[in-house]
C-alpha cells in the first residue's frame, strides 16, 4: 500500500503526493475520465455552470480543500480543473439521469465492543484505482484534530473515503446515485474538513446540520466515547439517525430520502446494495464485534442459495474496468488507528497502520 506522510498547510500536504505514483497512471484514473465525459457529453455548458458554482461555494466554505487539490494538480502537473471536475463525475452523471455505479461500498459504525467503537467498511471501486489507492497521514495548522489518518487514492483529496483524527473520531462513506442535487458541499470535501475540524460524532453533526449539501453519498461516524451516527446527505437536507449500530450500503433508507436514489438499472454494484443492507441488518445486532469479527464480515461472499446465507459484501469485479473491493478498513476509535487489506479482504492480506498521533 503507497502511504504519504505530510505536514504543513494544505497545498504541500496536496503537493507531497508527487512521485508516489507514475503521472500516467494518475492522468489515467482522473483526467482521463473527465477528457471522455467531455467527449461523452456529460460536461454541456449546463455542467461547465454548475461546476463553477460549486468553485465558489467551496472558495467560501472549504478554501483549504481548493487548497490541498491545487496542490495535488501540480504534482502531477494535471490541470487543477481537470481534478475538481473528476471530483464531480458522479453527480454531474446523476443530473443527466445516471449511469453504472463503479464507486459501491459497505460502511459500519459500532459504537462499544470488548475492543470499543469502530468504523469499518469495503471500498468498491473500479479496478483501475488499485494502482493508486494510498494511505495519507496529514497534519497541519488546519487541522485542529491532530494527525489524520485517511484511505484514498492519488490525484485526490485525503480521505476520498474514509479516515480518523488522532481525536478518536472515525468516518466513511458510500456512493448514493441520487436524482436530486443543488449546489453545496460535495461529500469528498466534507469528509476531509470533517477529520480537520471535529473531534466528536457532535461537533461534526453540527458541521453537516450547519451547512447545504450536494447531494448524493451517506457517511457513518463513530468516537472514542461511543457516539455513533450515519447521515444520508441529501440535497433537501441531511437524514440523520445517532446511536447504536450504525451501516449503509448504496441506497438511501430514511423515509425522508429513499425517494431520491436513482434506479440500478441492471447495475451490479447498485442491484447488490440492498442484499448487502439486508445482511448486514441480519448479522450486526447481538453480536460482540472486535476487530477479527469486523475483518471476517467484510470478506463475506454470497451464500450457496443465491444470497440467502450471505451477501456480496466482499465484491469480486470483472477486470480493471469492473468495481470490486479494493481495500477494507477496519479504524479503533480507542486506539487511533487503523487496519488495511489492499484487495479483496478475502485475501487477508491485513497491516496494521501506525495510530495518529
Amino acid at each position: 500500500m503507497i502511504e504519504v506522510s505530510a505536514s504543513g498547510p494544505a497545498y504541500d500536504r496536496g503537493r507531497a503526493q508527487q512521485g508516489a505514483a507514475p503521472v500516467e497512471t494518475v492522468r489515467r484514473a482522473t483526467v482521463a475520465r473527465v477528457e471522455q465525459a467531455r467527449a461523452d457529453g456529460l460536461i454541456d455548458a449546463d455542467a461547465v455552470a454548475y461546476l463553477a458554482a460549486q468553485r465558489r461555494f467551496h472558495e467560501k466554505h472549504d478554501p483549504e480543500s481548493l487548497a490541498e487539490l491545487r496542490g495535488v494538480a501540480d504534482a502531477f502537473g494535471l490541470a487543477e480543473a481537470d481534478m475538481f471536475a473528476h471530483l464531480h463525475l458522479g453527480t454531474l452523471r446523476d443530473i443527466k439521469g445516471g449511469a453504472a455505479l463503479i464507486d459501491g461500498c459497505s460502511a459500519i459504525a459500532i459504537g462499544g465492543g470488548p475492543e470499543g467503537p469502530m468504523v469499518f467498511k469495503n471500498r468498491d471501486f473500479s479496478g483501475a484505482h488499485l494502482g493508486i489507492q494510498c494511505v495519507l497521514r496529514h497534519a497541519g495548522p488546519d487541522i485542529a484534530t491532530g494527525q489524520v489518518l485517511s484511505l484514498g487514492s492519488l490525484g485526490s483529496l485525503a480521505a476520498w473515503s474514509s479516515g480518523i483524527n488522532a481525536a478518536g473520531l472515525a468516518v466513511a462513506d458510500t456512493q448514493v446515485a441520487v436524482n436530486r442535487h443543488r449546489v453545496g458541499w460535495l461529500r469528498y470535501f466534507l469528509l476531509p474538513r470533517l477529520l480537520a475540524r471535529a473531534a466528536t460524532v457532535a461537533e461534526a453533526l453540527a458541521m453537516i446540520r450547519a451547512t447545504p449539501h450536494a447531494g448524493g453519498g451517506t457517511l457513518v461516524l463513530a468516537d472514542r466515547s461511543g457516539a455513533t451516527a450515519s447521515v444520508e446527505l441529501s440535497a433537501r437536507g441531511p437524514a440523520i439517525a445517532e446511536g447504536g449500530l450504525q451501516w449503509r450500503t448504496n441506497h438511501y433508507t430514511d423515509a425522508a430520502t429513499c425517494d431520491e436514489t436513482l434506479g440500478a438499472d441492471g447495475d451490479r454494484i447498485a442491484g447488490n446494495s440492498h442484499a448487502r443492507y439486508d445482511h448486514l441488518a441480519r448479522v450486526l445486532p447481538g453480536h460482540d464485534w472486535t476487530r477479527a469479527a469486523a475483518r471476517a464480515l467484510m470478506s463475506t461472499h454470497p451464500g450457496p442459495n443465491g444470497g440467502t446465507e450471505g451477501a456480496p459484501i466482499c465484491q469480486h469485479g470483472n477486470g480493471s474496468d469492473g468495481a470490486e473491493t479494493i481495500s477494507s478498513v477496519v479504524y479503533s476509535c480507542s486506539l487511533g488507528e487503523m487496519e488495511i487489506s489492499e484487495g479483496t479482504p478475502c485475501l487477508g492480506r491485513w497491516q496494521r497502520m501506525a495510530p495518529c498521533r
